[in-house]
């Protein structure tokens, strides 16, 4: 492990003496490899976490434009900021820390890598990562990706270790700091150990996100997208929709034609590109689910459809009559589980919202843009899509408050996560 944390400290150090030019001028040539070998990553990648491929493909092709983003925006984004003061100049500039750890997920094993990596490399520093334990041939192709697109060697590491060994290497004097998505036992453990040695750290956990249908909706639009935003990588992400508020008026409508979307999706091999369901990507998060449900029926929970388990499968579920203190609305459900509550007025909507340890994202669906505009600061999260699902989109910063963490990922914010903001001023 020392060998490999040299070797990136040695690139760095060169590295970062490269002109933001050069340093982005590898990137769109890994756009180019990814596209031409997609069908390829993404066939491990459903291997590995059985993702359904058509979705592993578009995983694939979403790191590709991420890479082209930066290529086309990171100079600007890293460009000397002219301050007016009473002095001859004063400006700020932006420069690599060094080294960084990323502490990587499972449920998108390239895009999680990539929207942390690609910015933080343009920015000069080069990273190490720690992939998890059941993606190892995603973690082997993005560093040979990287590699052959050009990066120097140390760029960009993979770091075959074992969780247990993370504590040792955040506590290495050549990392300088952390990035890690994961749960939130994972977070609190990373934080704690980065605090211990004053080490700044990129938290991207959890989420329980609401999805609020107001009576005045365009209903149709919002079965749909709600079908999407739950049962996307059947509902393994952190920013999938999970508490379903609907108005009590169109609630039953709601529901009846939220269940018919769902019981069309097909399941299946999960290579089969007509594949929209596969399995969890172990049986014991299936296990782990099915007990969320299990408790939240017990407790008065109705339900609909789905609630069955064989393996690692977990059949698409609906459940109504779902109260706050139920698993499924107060816990993370990381599966294709839908729990539905119903509300009379906005304001208990929002409250119900809030009413969550994590704070990732809400999305809100409703016809009349400019009343929900002024409700906006209502919501204790880091987004707010309105007639939309909650995304990752590199143009727009990504990341949470509350137990969903804290720091920012792409856009113009996630670039400057992991610089040294530097002051000159002379007189």
């Amino acid at each position: 492990m020392q060998n490999l944390l040299e070797v990136s400290q040695n690139t760095q150090h060169s590295w970062r003496n490269l002109s933001i030019q050069n340093r982005i001028s590898f990137l769109p040539t890994l756009a180019k490899l990814l596209l031409e070998n997609k069908q390829e990553y993404a066939t491990y990648i459903t291997n590995e976490m059985h993702k359904p491929i058509a979705q592993s493909i578009a995983e694939v092709e979403k790191c590709a434009l991420l890479c082209t983003y930066y290529f086309e925006n990171a100079e600007n984004f890293l460009s000397t900021k002219v301050i007016k003061t009473e002095a001859s100049e004063s400006f700020v500039t932006y420069e690599p820390l060094g080294v960084i750890l990323g502490v990587m997920p499972w449920n998108f094993p390239f895009w999680q890598v990539f929207r942390f990596a690609i910015p933080t490399i343009s920015a000069g520093n080069t990273v190490v990562v720690k992939h998890a334990s059941n993606v190892p041939k995603s973690a082997e192709l993005i560093q040979t990706t990287f590699e052959k697109a050009g990066f120097p060697k140390g760029c960009y590491q993979d770091l075959p270790i074992l969780s247990s060994e993370v504590a040792n290497v955040i506590a290495n004097p050549i990392i300088k700091a952390v990035s890690l998505t994961g749960s939130e036992q994972a977070g609190i453990a990373v934080a704690t150990e980065a605090g211990k040695h004053l080490k700044k750290c990129v938290l991207e956990l959890g989420g329980n996100n609401a999805f609020i249908i107001l009576e005045d909706a365009d209903l149709e639009k919002a079965v749909a997208i709600a079908v999407n935003a739950r049962m996307q990588n059947t509902g393994q992400s952190c920013i999938a929709a999970k508490r379903f508020l609907v108005h009590e008026n169109i609630a039953e409508e709601f529901v009846a034609k939220f269940k018919v979307a769902i019981q069309n999706l097909k399941s299946g091999n999960p290579l089969d590109k007509e594949t929209q369901i596969g399995s969890l990507a172990r049986v014991d998060l299936a296990e782990e689910l099915e007990i969320q449900v299990q408790k939240s029926i017990q407790m008065g929970a109705t339900l609909i459809c789905g609630g069955n388990r064989k393996e690692a499968f977990y059949e698409p579920t609906i459940l109504t009559n779902v109260t706050s203190e139920m698993p499924v609305f107060k816990e993370e459900t990381f599966g294709p589980v839908a729990a539905i509550t119903t509300f009379k007025i906005i304001e208990e909507a929002i409250e119900l919202s809030n009413k969550s340890n994590f704070g990732l994202g809400v999305s809100v669906f409703t016809q009349n843009i400019d009343f929900i505009k002024t409700k906006i600061s209502a919501f204790n999260e880091g987004a707010v899509f309105i007639n939309e699902m909650v995304k990752s989109d590199p143009r727009l910063p990504f990341g949470g408050i509350k137990k969903s963490g804290y720091g920012r990922e792409l856009a113009e914010d996630g670039i400057k996560e992991f610089v040294n903001v530097k002051t000159v001023f002379i007189k």
